[in-house]
C-alpha cells in the first residue's frame, strides 16, 4: 500500500507538475532524450568495438577525451542562458547533438569519431543544465518538487533505453547497431518539438531587477568552494557504475549476473522514492540536513564493501545488493543538497551563470572518479574503501557547515544586495 501511494503521488505530480504545462512538455521531452541516450550509453562500446574496430585502448580514450570535453558543457550553457532564452538554446542544443550523432554512422577513424563524440559529451552536459535552469524558472520555489519528478523520470528512460539496446545488441548486426544510432537521433528530434511549444522567457539579464551583479561566479571564490567540495559529493555514481561491478568481479564470490542487478534496484529506488526524499527535506534547511546523511550512507557502505570479500557467495550477494540501496539512498540525498543549494547560494540575478558553473562537478567527477577508485580506492584493498567512506563523510560535515555560514550571510529576500562571499 505504502508503495502504491508513492506511486499515486509520482503519477499526480507528472500529471500537475510545478510549471504547469510547459513542465510537462520540457519532462516528456526529458525522457525521451533521456531513453535515446540510455540506447547510445549501452551500445557505445560495443559499436566502438565491434563496428568502427578501435581496441580497447582507444575506445578509453576517445571516452576520456570526450568526458572531459563534457565538462566545457555546463558553464558554457549557463553563460549562454544569461543572455539568451532557455528554450532557444536547448533546441540548437538538440540539433547540436542530432548532427554529431548522426555523423558517427559515416565515421570510422579514431580522430574523426573524437570531434563527434566530444560535441555529444558537451551538448548532453549543456541540456542538462539548461533543463535545470528552466527547472528554476518556471517551478519557482517548489523546484525541488520538479527535480524529484525529473530525476524520476530520467531513470525510467534510461531504463528503457537500455533495454531497447539490449534487443539491438542481441541482433548485433551491423543494421541493428545503426539502427540504435537512428532511436538516439529521434529522440533528439522529439524531444527539440516538445521544447517548442513551451513559452518563450527572457533571460534574466534582459529583466529589470534590484540586485546588483557579482562579476560572476569564476570571482566569487565562496561559491567556487562549493562547487570544488561538490566533486567528491557526487562519487556516489562512480561508486555504483564501476567500483561495484569490478569489485564483484575481482574480490568476491558472487555471481557475476548480479552486476545488472544493481542498476535495477537502484532505478527502482529512485523512481519510488524521489519524490518522498524530497518532500522530507524542504528547502534549503532541509538541503543542510541530508549533506551529513549523505556521508553517513556512503560511509556505511564503504563498510560493507570490504565485508562482502570476506564471505561466500551468498552472503557476499546480499552485502553489495546492501550497498546497493546505501549508495542509492545518498543519491537521493545528494540530489536534494547539491541542487538546492546550487540554486539557494547563486544571486538571483546571475542564477544561470552559476548554475552553469555548478553544474561542472558531476561533469568532473565523471572523467576523475573511475581513475580514482580503480587506481587509488581498490588498488589500497578493504582498507581503500574505509579511507574513502570516512573521507566523503567528513567532507560532508564541512560541506554543511561551509554552506550555512554563507547562507546566514546572504540577504533576506527584498534586502538590499550584499557582495557575494569570498
Amino acid at each position: 500500500m505504502r508503495q502504491r501511494r508513492c506511486g499515486d503521488g509520482l503519477l499526480a505530480g507528472l500529471r500537475r507538475p510545478p510549471g504547469g504545462r510547459d513542465a510537462r512538455l520540457m519532462l516528456c521531452g526529458q525522457f525521451l532524450d533521456r531513453a535515446g541516450t540510455g540506447v547510445w550509453a549501452a551500445a557505445a562500446v560495443l559499436y566502438f568495438t565491434f563496428v568502427t574496430g578501435l581496441d580497447g585502448g582507444q575506445v578509453g580514450l576517445l571516452l576520456g577525451v570526450a568526458g572531459v570535453a563534457g565538462i566545457a558543457g555546463s558553464p558554457v550553457g549557463g553563460r549562454l542562458a544569461q543572455r539568451f532564452p532557455v528554450r532557444t538554446l536547448l533546441i540548437w542544443c538538440h540539433a547540436l547533438r542530432l548532427g554529431a550523432v548522426l555523423a558517427l554512422l559515416a565515421l570510422h577513424s579514431f580522430w574523426a569519431l573524437l570531434p563527434a563524440v566530444a560535441v555529444i559529451c558537451a551538448g548532453d552536459r549543456t541540456a542538462k543544465t539548461l533543463e535545470m535552469i528552466f527547472a528554476t524558472e518556471a517551478a519557482g520555489d517548489r523546484r525541488a518538487v520538479y527535480q524529484a519528478l525529473s530525476r524520476s523520470v530520467a531513470n525510467a528512460a534510461y531504463g528503457a533505453g537500455a533495454g531497447v539496446a539490449a534487443i539491438g545488441l542481441a541482433v548485433g548486426t551491423l543494421g541493428a547497431y545503426h539502427a540504435l544510432i537512428l532511436a538516439d537521433a529521434a529522440s533528439f528530434v522529439a524531444a527539440a518539438a516538445l521544447v517548442a511549444r513551451t513559452s518563450a522567457r527572457r533571460p534574466p539579464a534582459a529583466r529589470a531587477h534590484r540586485q546588483a551583479p557579482t562579476g560572476g561566479p569564476w570571482r566569487d571564490r565562496g561559491y567556487l568552494l562549493f562547487v570544488l567540495l561538490d566533486i567528491p559529493l557526487t562519487l556516489d555514481g562512480a561508486v555504483l557504475d564501476v567500483g561495484l561491478p569490478l569489485w564483484l568481479v575481482h574480490r568476491t564470490d558472487a555471481p557475476h549476473a548480479l552486476v545488472p542487478a544493481f542498476l535495477v534496484l537502484n532505478t527502482a529506488l529512485v523512481v519510488l522514492l524521489q519524490l518522498r526524499v524530497t518532500a522530507r527535506h524542504p528547502g534549503p534547511d532541509g538541503a543542510l540536513r541530508a549533506l551529513p546523511r549523505y556521508g553517513l550512507l556512503i560511509a556505511l557502505a564503504c563498510v560493507l564493501l570490504p565485508l562482502s570479500g570476506a564471505v561466500g557467495a551468498w552472503p557476499a550477494s546480499v552485502l553489495l545488493l546492501a550497498c546497493t540501496a546505501l549508495i542509492t539512498l545518498a543519491e537521493l540525498m545528494r540530489s536534494v543538497s547539491s541542487w538546492e543549494l546550487a540554486v539557494c547560494l547563486a544571486p538571483e540575478r546571475e542564477r544561470p551563470a552559476y548554475l552553469g558553473v555548478a553544474g561542472m562537478s558531476q561533469s568532473i567527477e565523471k572523467s576523475v572518479g573511475p581513475p580514482v577508485l580503480t587506481s587509488g580506492v581498490m588498488a589500497a584493498g578493504p582498507a581503500g574503501w574505509l579511507v574513502l567512506g570516512a573521507g566523503i563523510l567528513g567532507l560532508s560535515l564541512l560541506q554543511r557547515r561551509w554552506c550555512a555560514d554563507r547562507l546566514a550571510s546572504l540577504p533576506a529576500p527584498g534586502a538590499a544586495p550584499v557582495p557575494a562571499a569570498s
